[in-house]
């Protein structure tokens, strides 16, 4: 019996990783306990368990106990005792264990999935990922090996809590220190991280012998490094930044892959203008003002990015905003601006951030403040009431077609004016009436009489008389047979009236003197 104690303590031992020692004094509470309820219940009882032979002695009497005749009862009661204690002694075990890899990587399998919380196994214990340590849009499936970030080990009960993280930016810093020797052996640091999960991460990473480039071997060769971190991370983009303890440098780094021109620092307020080309904004500013964001995090400055043009546009704002505060003129208004401040930063600011500026006290501060903030306030109901207007209405198929025949007419109009200027002035001037007194049975075609060019018209004209005259020297019958068609005659009248009107007039006045 005593053999088979022994025997079951060493496997336990062995399997949970609990000292022997630990194991022994709970197993002495165990047998104590038992005496104790064979016995009536005396409180002074304590036993002691032989480590080589296994032997059981009563420390009062001295007497030898065979555990086998306590009975069932009070083998029970051991058991139970037995049991809490090695239960006790092994979470233990594993908060001291995993306390000391509190803020280091772990690798686990995903065990299964629990209202959105998911469950890994981590061997001895398991570990869990809350629905905020989650990356967004990130899946798990059972089965999967990961690795996670270890934020906080504690007792809850007779369990031990272990909670896991994906989302903590120095699950970032632990993977580059596994992926790359050279900061492991500290020749590279790590100086600054900013990260927003599932998206995009910027480190600034620095190295301390120059013949390591920092940012080419946090790389690798063909980018196997960094390959391998985006891998594990879901395809999470991340950026390699120089740093440098200039911070015009380092805000510049970390602002790639834009293109800066100029920036102002204001290194009391801790405030950065950053001036870029028009074409380059979007590029530093990012998606969703993502670069520029991580760039804040990672450089400490609050950064403010414009064009040259917004500049401008920002100065004529404060301007017009803070004139008729009593004190404030253009001279500090220019104050203000070159530290970096703009509306929006000044309704943010403390008067302590304003009493920085040259020339500028607390008392001057609060009503500049207020202002900004009275501005700020006004803009944003601007735009929410540009937000809020009723979008309009779809068209319907009577509208749709109604505008598109009123479009069409306008271009044929447009067309028509421009047929026009483009035609000889002597044609342009023409007056309508003329022309239907001539032509009363037939009215030439708008679009005949712009194709006709000038110089047709005038050999119409005089090409006429010569084919009367080959007309005459023929017989009547072919002058009865074959007559002119009216479409030369329109043509003539429409190109020469002024001719045929003299002749009209000629005749008139010859008629005159007969009658006279």
């Amino acid at each position: 019996m005593n053999r088979e104690l022994l025997r079951y303590l060493d496997s336990i031992h062995r399997k949970k990783d609990i000292s022997l020692d630990v194991l022994f004094e709970a197993l002495e509470d165990a047998l104590a306990s038992a005496l104790r309820k064979k016995l009536g219940g005396h409180e002074d009882i304590s036993v002691t368990v032989d480590r080589e032979t296994g032997e059981v002695v009563n420390d009062q009497t001295g007497e030898q106990i065979d555990p086998a005749v306590l009975g069932r009862i009070a083998a029970q009661t051991a058991k139970q005792v037995l049991t809490q204690q090695v239960r006790e002694a092994e979470r233990d075990v594993i908060y001291h264990d995993y306390e000391d890899r509190l803020h280091h990587i772990v690798t686990g399998t995903v065990q299964r999935i629990e209202d959105g919380t998911v469950i890994v196994n981590l061997g001895k214990a398991e570990g869990i990922i809350p629905r905020r340590e989650q990356i967004k849009d990130e899946t798990y499936r059972v089965g999967d090996r990961i690795r996670c970030y270890v934020c906080h080990v504690k007792k809850t009960g007779g369990n031990v809590t272990i909670i896991l993280s994906r989302t903590h930016p120095a699950l970032i810093r632990r993977l580059f220190d596994l992926e790359v020797p050279e900061i492991s052996e500290r020749i590279i640091e790590i100086k600054a991280l900013a990260r927003e999960p599932g998206y995009r991460t910027k480190i600034a990473v620095y190295s301390v012998d120059t013949k390591v480039d920092a940012v080419g071997a946090c790389v690798g060769v063909r980018g196997t490094r960094i390959k391998n971190i985006v891998a594990e991370l879901g395809g999470e983009k991340i950026d390699i930044v120089r740093w440098s303890d200039q911070p015009d440098i380092f805000i510049a780094n970390a602002l790639n892959p834009a293109e800066i021109e100029a920036i102002y620092l204001n290194p009391t307020a801790g405030l950065a203008r950053v001036i870029v080309a028009e074409d380059q904004l979007s590029r530093a500013i990012g998606s969703m003002g993502q670069n520029v964001r991580l760039a804040a995090k990672l450089t400490g400055w609050d950064i403010d990015v414009m064009s040259q043009e917004e500049l401008d546009g920002e100065l004529a704002n404060m301007e017009e905003a803070l004139s008729d505060v009593e004190g404030v003129g253009k001279k500090t208004i220019s104050k203000l601006f070159g530290a970096g401040f703009s509306m929006k930063k000044l309704a943010g600011a403390s008067p302590e951030a304003i009493a920085t500026v040259e020339g500028l006290g607390e008392s001057l501060a609060n009503p500049i403040i207020e202002r900004a903030r009275e501005y700020v306030a006004r803009q944003r109901e601007l735009a929410r009431e540009e937000k809020d207007k009723p979008k309009r209405e779809p068209p319907t198929k009577e509208e749709a077609a109604k505008a598109a025949m009123d479009e069409a007419d306008r271009r044929l109009a447009e067309a028509l004016n421009e047929a026009a200027m483009d035609m000889p002035a002597e044609l342009r001037n023409l007056e309508p009436a003329e022309a239907k007194d001539e032509q009363p049975e037939e009215e030439a075609d708008p679009a005949e009489a712009e194709d006709e060019q000038p110089e047709e018209a005038d050999t119409s004209v005089e090409e006429e008389p010569e084919e009367a005259e080959s007309t005459e020297e023929t017989s009547d019958t072919e002058e009865a047979d074959e007559p002119e068609p009216q479409e030369e005659e329109s043509g003539i009248a429409d190109t020469a009236p002024s001719e045929e009107a003299e002749v009209e007039a000629r005749e008139s006045d010859e008629s005159a003197h007969e009658r006279s």
